[in-house]
């Protein structure tokens, strides 16, 4: 099988990674890099061309950019804000997508561009890659298998601090910047993926409560929530720029509880306690950076002709962005473009 070739948007850190995992894997290449400046897209293609092998194209031209019949996917890591403009442009011109978190920056934008994805018959997926690790593989196992029972509760953080700069894209209204968007969203779409091993579906939320500090540009610094589902099941999350926490992921059942490790979102190692019993203890790092998961399996899904994954898919993004709509309008956090 011939290798699948990417084109990336937004050539900055995260797409680093993805180039790094890209560059790991057998079966993919990355074929072209669009950004606005020509010199940054030229900068990024030349670093990670292989010479001989493969020479990145670099472009600040998108119509060409998308129009390259060599391009099989397109990855987008620009900020939030910007998401929404370049996955429709990539869909409209017949170009799968696997997008970065959040897929927007809210409910209405993703259901027009979820719309278009189905109208094209284009592939859409966001960019969960702590879905794909091979640690959850194991705790979702164990989920299934109901080896602590019934699920009760959940509690995760996702902390760190970073001085305020409103031109910090952390901070930036326009950017659509926030804890929430950035980090939190980590803690949502984790709550949803237990719930769906232990459920086999997540339920609509009976409630959402939340309650948190806004920076002074009006984006969410810190904040708590919790979300009650049906059976008297309950997440509790913070997340926030201005504070250190444990960053693990802890889920309670009836019969004992699963913690993930720190950093929950990128974790190599969980543990399963039962009663009295020794812990057991797993740890499954990732084979290259953690990103080759997501990848994999969004070529996968491609090559097969299907327009969204069923390990993250479009009614799982579309929840997700429900949830943090509603956590931001308790905040009273709303953007300059909504």
């Amino acid at each position: 099988m011939s290798r699948f070739r990417w084109g990336l948007v937004g050539p900055g850190r995260i797409a680093g990674t993805f180039a790094q995992a890209v560059a790991g894997l057998p079966g993919s290449c990355l074929h072209a890099v669009w950004a606005r400046d020509l010199a940054k897209a030229q900068a990024f293609a030349e670093q990670w061309s292989v010479p001989n092998t493969e020479v990145v194209r670099a472009s600040n031209e998108l119509d060409a950019f998308l129009a390259d019949p060599a391009v099989d996917g397109v990855y987008i890591a620009t900020p939030h804000a910007q998401h929404g403009e370049f996955i429709a442009a990539s869909l409209a011109a017949g170009k799968p997508v696997l997008c970065e978190k959040p897929l927007v920056p809210n409910l209405a934008q993703g259901q027009t561009l979820v719309a278009l994805a189905q109208q094209r018959q284009c592939f859409l997926m966001e960019a969960v890659w702590t879905r794909f690790l091979p640690v959850y593989a194991q705790v979702g196992e164990w989920l299934r298998a109901q080896r602590i029972g019934p699920v009760r509760a959940m509690q995760s953080s996702f902390c760190f601090s970073i001085p305020f700069d409103e031109s910090n894209r952390c901070f930036a209204p326009a950017l659509a910047g926030g804890a929430l968007l950035d980090i939190g969203i980590y803690n949502l779409t984790m709550t949803r993926w237990v719930m769906q091993q232990a459920l086999g579906e997540c339920p609509a939320p009976l409630s959402i409560q939340a309650q948190g500090v806004l920076a002074p540009s009006g984006v969410d610094q810190r904040l708590a929530a919790t979300l009650q589902f049906p059976g008297g099941v309950s997440s509790q999350f913070v997340c926030a720029f201005d504070s250190q926490a444990e960053n693990a992921l802890h889920i309670y059942g009836e019969r004992g509880r699963i913690s993930v490790s720190a950093p929950f979102w990128g974790a190599s190692e969980a543990t399963l306690v039962l009663g009295d019993a020794a812990p057991l203890r797993v740890q499954l790092p990732p084979a290259i950076n953690g990103f080759e998961g997501e990848i994999e399996e969004a070529q996968r899904c491609i090559r097969a002709g299907l327009i969204e994954s069923p390990h993250i898919s479009h009614a799982d993004s579309l929840a997700t962005l429900a949830w943090m709509d509603e956590i931001r309008r308790q905040l009273g956090v709303r953007y300059p473009f909504e």
